[in-house]
């Protein structure tokens, strides 16, 4: 059986360019982006302005809607066409280390490649060394189970390096027939082939005919990324 889209959440790219270190942020606008990104990394959406108001100790939605404009005016968050709300520039400091931006995606609609601004969410600086330049990255949210025996689990944060060619063995995000998936791959003369690597038995390999696209290779599972 060929995986749903609800395989996977494909999740960011930045909009403009703000340096935090210009930026005055107060206790409660750091805890502010914090709710928001934990919400959009487990959840994949932003939080209501009720649950910001509660997690914030405030006594009204709208004292939530005053912060969220403020971290909007300040370049910290933009609101996109649709009225959802991306994190443009994360505030944590990561000191010395050498870092790149990486976006997360959102669930992209069937067929529409990973890869656009129409499916970002946020995005996290990453080490240069996983995400080593010159090439490109993005985050993705793993879903199920079928790829747990590569320690990839549910929930998980997923760094892939985006690209259109794979090698056999590689772990890829493909799209299949209009859905998308992570599988390991492998080709031969006559088929590729997208193998599971489950304990679940459920999980079938996909054989991959004419609609088939790889979307980037895995590089590592990124740990603790929601704390």
């Amino acid at each position: 059986m060929v995986p749903t889209q609800k395989n996977i959440d494909i999740l960011s790219i930045p909009y403009t360019i703000v340096y935090m270190k210009t930026l005055s942020l107060s206790d409660k606008e750091k805890a502010a982006i914090k709710e928001i990104r934990n919400s959009m990394i487990n959840f994949g959406r932003c939080p209501s302005l009720r649950y910001l108001m509660k997690t914030l100790g405030y006594r009204s939605p709208r004292s939530a809607s005053l912060l969220v404009n403020k971290l909007i005016f300040k370049g910290i968050l933009r609101r996109n066409a649709s009225g959802s709300l991306q994190i443009i520039k994360d505030f944590e400091n990561k000191g010395n280390m050498q870092t790149i931006d990486v976006p997360l995606l959102g669930t992209a609609p069937c067929g529409m490649p990973i890869f656009v601004e129409e499916n970002i969410q946020a995005k996290f600086p990453v080490s240069t060394k996983l995400a080593r330049p010159p090439h490109k990255y993005y985050l993705v949210r793993a879903k199920g189970d079928s790829m747990n025996k590569k320690g990839i689990t549910d929930g998980n944060i997923i760094l892939v390096r985006k690209q259109s060619t794979a090698e056999n063995g590689d772990m890829i995000v493909a799209l299949v027939d209009n859905e998308v998936t992570i599988k390991e791959f492998s080709i031969s003369p006559h088929a590729v082939v997208l193998k599971p690597r489950s304990t679940n038995k459920e999980h079938k390999p996909i054989i991959a005919v004419n609609d088939f696209q790889v979307q980037g290779v895995v590089v590592t599972v990124i740990p603790n990324l929601e704390e």
